[in-house]
């Protein structure tokens, strides 16, 4: 067979392949299999967008994102199956609704998981980036995630837990205050004609120290409690912008607060008097 014979025998088998059906139903597969990809992406995307605003009702979990793209793959390969290769998707669901019990007793903890999470996501009774405690005695830390299966939860050792969402669901959450609303204790032992002077004094050494490490949300202020024998009980509080640098942030506000508490202190913080 020469060259000519030969690239016809090819042009007529590639044009027997191309009009055939099973080419055609596959071609049209691919393009309906990859519309449906580029839809679940857009729709995932714009949910971000959503989510991002402050009036947003939904909270940031991936659980509705994952409900999201699962629903539109299962409509886009059911109109492949119906429209490219003509399969009765009504028998396939009504199929899945008989054995719909036998599904449901097998996947027990995986549908008790996902409706809790559903259930903890719109309720918004936890959400990312809340500090929670579990129980009296349980797990706390900061709340990263709600997948379908489970929440992830960071404690203060930095250790990522996984908790079930039917466990959350079912277990009594303590809403602690944000880890980046800093609040350090101290007790004054100075005149009590010096605690503005002192306050002041604190204010200012605290907001320069902890500038230093992470950045300031809200300044710091200092405010008073409690008398007791040992001197004036306060606090001083304020917000940072980084959760995971707590620790310098506690340790330069302490070193901060230190010389400004001490009897020896209080004739650098006190107005001078006039003579």
């Amino acid at each position: 067979m020469n060259y000519n014979g030969a690239m016809e025998v090819f042009f007529n088998t590639l044009n027997d392949i191309i009009h055939a059906d099973w080419f055609l139903e596959a071609v049209a597969a691919a393009i309906i299999l990859a519309l449906t990809g580029l839809l679940a992406k857009v729709c995932v995307k714009l949910f971000h967008r959503y989510v991002s605003r402050s009036q947003s009702v939904l909270p940031q979990s991936s659980i509705f994102v994952n409900v999201i793209r699962v629903s539109i793959w299962l409509v886009g390969i059911g109109i492949v199956l119906a429209f490219c290769f003509d399969v009765n998707v009504s028998a396939i669901i009504t199929a899945l609704g008989v054995g719909g019990i036998a599904v449901s007793l097998g996947f027990q903890d995986t549908i008790s998981n996902l409706i809790g999470g559903l259930q903890i996501s719109l309720s918004k009774v936890v959400k990312p980036g809340d500090h929670i405690k579990m129980g009296p005695n349980g797990v706390s830390g900061v709340v990263r995630d709600v997948t379908w299966r489970y929440t992830t939860v960071d404690d203060a050792a930095g250790q990522r837990i996984i908790i079930p969402n039917s466990t959350m669901n079912t277990t009594a959450v303590v809403h602690m205050a944000p880890l980046t609303a800093v609040s350090v204790p101290f007790v004054a032992t100075v005149e009590g004609n010096e605690l503005n002077e002192t306050a002041s004094a604190i204010e200012k050494a605290v907001a320069t120290a902890v500038s230093s490490v992470n950045k300031l949300v809200k300044d710091p202020q200092v405010f008073f409690s409690e008398v007791t024998d040992f001197g004036f009980k306060g606090s001083v509080s304020f917000t940072i912008e980084d959760s995971s640098k707590l620790g310098a942030v506690k340790d330069a506000a302490v070193r901060a607060i230190a010389p400004y508490v001490h009897e020896e202190r209080t004739e650098l913080v006190a107005t001078p008097s006039k003579s």
